[in-house]
C-alpha cells in the first residue's frame, strides 16, 4: 500500500498510469491529495463560529505536446481512477500534438530527489483541541481591547490546515509530502470621537501548532493598533506624478503583480507577457535581483516539491538588471528547452498544474532607507497596500494605497491614506533608481488567484521608483 491515506498500491498505479497513455500522450501523472482544513472565528468578545473541511481525490493528467487532459475522481477505488484516466486519454487523443515542440524537459529530471523539509512540523495540528486554539484567540481579544480605549470591535481568526500529498507519474517518479499551514489575522475597529478607521493584519507559516504563541499574539496586537491609530491623522495626498519610495515588506505585493506574473511561462509562452521576447536583455538597473523561492523554511510559499514532482529551488528571475530566467511548468519547460523551476502548482486534485509564483521578492541593494527618502524633493512613502488590479500583457496597474508619508525636501512629514498608485510594471522596474539593504518578507495570508488560488508570500527592501502617477480615491 502507497500510504494508509491513499489506499491504492503500485501495480494500482501502474495500470491507472498505463490508461492514461492508452491514446499515446507523451507523459501521465497522478496527484492523490487529502486535505483537513479547520477555522475558527471570534466576534464580539467571543468565538462564535467554527468549522472544518476535508478534501480528498486524485487528479489524472496526459500531456501530449503542448495539449492536456485532466480529469479527477473523489473516490480513490482502481474503477473510479481509471474511468478518470481514460477520461483524460480521450481529452489529450482528440488535440492531437499540432506542431508543439516535444517535452524536451519532461523525462530529463525524473531521478532528481530532493531531501529537504522545508516545513518540518513540530507539533501537528491534527493532535490539538479546537479548545486550545480558541485560546489564542481570546488572549488575541484581551490584549485589542487592553491596548487602546478606542477599539470597538475585533474580528479574530485562526485556520490550520494539513495536506497530505503523493505524487506519481509515468516515469517512474513516487514521492509524498506533508504540507501543514497555519494562519491567524486580525481585523481592528476603532473610534474616536466622530471618526471610525478599521484595520487588518494577518501571519501565516508553514508550521504546525507551535505557529501559535504569545509572541504573535502580541505582534498582530501591535502591528493593528498602530496600523489602525496611523490613519486618524491621515489624509490624501495631492494628486500627481511624482517620485514614490516603497516601504520593505509588504511592498512586495506590487512586485508579484505588477512584474511576478508577466514572468511567469505560460504567459510568455502565449505571447501575452511584454516580456515575451526580453530574455537575456537588460530590464532594470545593475545590481537588481528579483527571486521567486520555494525553498525559504516555513514559508507560506514554500514547496518541498512543486505539484508535478520538481523539488523546489530558488530561481533568478532578473539577475543583475537582467532577465535570467521565467518560471516554468513542465509544459513551459519543455517548449524552451529547459529545466523545470518547480513552479507548476495547483488549487486542489481538481485542477491541472500551471506556472504559479511561491515567495517572490527582491533580494536587498546597498543603499539605505533613509538615504532614498533624503534624495525626493516632493513625492511619497507608501508601506500599506490592499486592492490591486493588473493587467497581465501590457502590465498596467493601480494599487490602493492604506497608509504612507509624504516625502517633502528629504523628509517624512505628513500621515496620507487612501489613494492610488498607478503605473506601468515593466516601466517602473525600469525607473526603480535605489535600492535599500532592509529585505523583508510580508508573512500575511498572500493568495493568488489565477484561475486557481494558491498561497504565496512576497517580500522587498525599500525601493525608490523615480516616477509614477498618484491620484486619489475616483
Amino acid at each position: 500500500m502507497i500510504d494508509y491515506i491513499f489506499p491504492t498500491c503500485e501495480e494500482d498505479i501502474a495500470k491507472v498510469l498505463g490508461a492514461a497513455l492508452s491514446r499515446g500522450g507523451d507523459f501521465a501523472d497522478l496527484y492523490f491529495e487529502h486535505t483537513v482544513t479547520h477555522t475558527l472565528v471570534l466576534m464580539d468578545g467571543q468565538v462564535n463560529s467554527a468549522y472544518s473541511n476535508i478534501d480528498y481525490g486524485v487528479g489524472v493528467r496526459v500531456v501530449r505536446g503542448e495539449h492536456t487532459g485532466y480529469a479527477y475522481s473523489e473516490r480513490t477505488t482502481l474503477e473510479d481512477m481509471l474511468r478518470a484516466a481514460r477520461f483524460a486519454a480521450e481529452i489529450n487523443g482528440q488535440a492531437g500534438t499540432g506542431t508543439a515542440r516535444r517535452q524536451a524537459g519532461i523525462h530529463e529530471y525524473d531521478d532528481i530527489a530532493s531531501g529537504n523539509n522545508f516545513y518540518p512540523s513540530i507539533f501537528p495540528w491534527e493532535e490539538h483541541t479546537v479548545s486550545e486554539k480558541a485560546g489564542y484567540l481570546q488572549k488575541l481579544n484581551d490584549a485589542v481591547f487592553g491596548a487602546d480605549t478606542r477599539v470597538v470591535k475585533l474580528i479574530g481568526q485562526i485556520g490550520d490546515q494539513q495536506t497530505r500529498i503523493f505524487y506519481a507519474d509515468s516515469t517512474g517518479r513516487r514521492m509524498t509530502d506533508y504540507r501543514p499551514l497555519g494562519s491567524m489575522s486580525a481585523t481592528v475597529i476603532m473610534k474616536d470621537g466622530d471618526r471610525t478607521e478599521n484595520f487588518y493584519n494577518s501571519k501565516s507559516f508553514r508550521r504546525g501548532f507551535e505557529f501559535l504563541n504569545d509572541s504573535m499574539v502580541m505582534e498582530l496586537t501591535g502591528s493593528v493598533i498602530k496600523g489602525c491609530s496611523f490613519l486618524f491623522g491621515a489624509s490624501q495626498p495631492s494628486p500627481g506624478e511624482m517620485p514614490v519610495i516603497i516601504g520593505s515588506g509588504g511592498g512586495g505585493i506590487l512586485l508579484h503583480e505588477a512584474i511576478g506574473h508577466a514572468f511567469e511561462a505560460d504567459f510568455n509562452r502565449k505571447n501575452v507577457s511584454i516580456f515575451s521576447d526580453r530574455m537575456g536583455s537588460r530590464v532594470c538597473r545593475e545590481g537588481i535581483d528579483i527571486v521567486d523561492d520555494g525553498t525559504l523554511p516555513g514559508n507560506r510559499g514554500s514547496l518541498n516539491f512543486d505539484d508535478e514532482g520538481i523539488p523546489s529551488q530558488k530561481t533568478y528571475m532578473v539577475k543583475d538588471g537582467i532577465l535570467n530566467s521565467f518560471l516554468h511548468d513542465r509544459i513551459s519547460a519543455g517548449f524552451y528547452g529547459v529545466a523545470p523551476t518547480g513552479n507548476g502548482r495547483r488549487e486542489s486534485f481538481r485542477h491541472m498544474p500551471i506556472p504559479r509564483m511561491r515567495a517572490t521578492y527582491m533580494e536587498n541593494g546597498t543603499a539605505d532607507e533613509e538615504s532614498l527618502i533624503r534624495e525626493v524633493k516632493k513625492g511619497i512613502y507608501v508601506d500599506n497596500f490592499s486592492n490591486g488590479q493588473v493587467q497581465i500583457g501590457a502590465g498596467d496597474f493601480t494599487f490602493f494605497v492604506k497608509s504612507g508619508y509624504l516625502i517633502e525636501n528629504g523628509h517624512l512629514t505628513r500621515p496620507i491614506k487612501d489613494c492610488n498608485i498607478i503605473g506601468n510594471g515593466p516601466q517602473a522596474l525600469s525607473d526603480i533608481v535605489g535600492v535599500a539593504d532592509n529585505l523583508k518578507m510580508e508573512n500575511g495570508t498572500w493568495t493568488c488567484g489565477k484561475g486557481q488560488s494558491v498561497p504565496v508570500c512576497c517580500g522587498m527592501p525599500s525601493v525608490m521608483i523615480s516616477r509614477l502617477n498618484v491620484g486619489g480615491t475616483n
